[in-house]
């Protein structure tokens, strides 16, 4: 089966989707977002967007800790980041080490991470989010917050006919008995860190190295499986975008 890959052009192509919104801005990134390899940037309103391809974990939490610093010092607006992992299986710091099974494959790393949450595996054909966010500008809220990054991925799975919803105590995106969406924040002075990994096609055989999230009375699900037909990715992230300029925008401006 060949895994489905975002790619540059596909991000590219975003420009097209958000050339006539109100307060969008394509081009060179702010100065102060030149230690990333930003490979496209979009800004709608008060929110940057970034793509940033493949890239791996550790280079991409020290992106996250950078840009962190730059809120917390009121130097750069808020920024969401998109991009793909290598594979790898990442520990929430609380997590139970022994969710990671003995079979799992080798062929990813293995992370300690400082996010919240349990195990949870990273990798191509999955689109991961991370958005670094004040939410002083917003509602001083981890509830909300989590309720909000929920509501963008069920808003965007809902335009691919996908019914996803919430279950009851835990957190994450799920249809049915099925997680799709895993979840995983870390909070600083209010500015928000890690995000979100929504399956779109990834090699689900990586799961099976695991208990997903130390939940063994669930399973995990991907678009492609759900509706059997590949998805392009400048559509999944046009969608995502579109969801968190609304939420945030509509609440920034309350």
């Amino acid at each position: 089966m060949r895994q489905f890959i975002f790619s540059m052009k596909n991000f590219l192509n975003l420009n097209q989707n958000f050339s006539r919104t109100p307060n969008y801005v394509n081009g060179k990134a702010p100065n102060e977002l030149s230690f990333m390899k930003i490979l496209n940037f979009i800004k709608i309103d008060s929110i940057n967007f970034v793509w940033l391809g493949t890239i791996d974990y550790s280079i991409a939490w020290d992106y996250q800790k950078k840009i962190h610093k730059l809120i917390q010092d009121n130097k750069i607006n808020d920024t969401i980041l998109f991009l793909e992992h290598p594979h790898v299986y990442t520990f929430g710091k609380n997590a139970d080490k022994n969710n990671l099974l003995p079979s799992y494959n080798k062929l990813a790393d293995v992370i300690q991470s400082d996010r919240g949450g349990e195990i949870t595996y990273h990798g191509p054909g999955q689109l991961v989010v991370y958005p670094i966010i004040n939410l002083s500008r917003y509602k001083k809220s981890i509830t909300w917050y989590i309720n909000t990054i929920e509501s963008v991925i069920i808003d965007t799975l809902r335009k691919y006919k996908i019914n996803a919803s919430r279950k009851s105590g835990l957190t994450g995106v799920w249809v049915e008995e099925e997680k799709i969406a895993a979840i995983g924040v870390r909070l600083s002075k209010w500015i928000t860190m890690h995000g979100f990994a929504l399956n779109v096609r990834p090699d689900m055989q990586f799961y099976k190295g695991m208990i997903p999230c130390g939940i063994f009375e669930y399973g995990i699900t991907s678009i492609f499986e759900l509706i059997n037909k590949k998805i392009d990715s400048n559509d999944i992230m046009k969608d995502l975008i579109r969801q968190f300029s609304n939420n945030l925008r509509d609440l920034n401006e309350v």
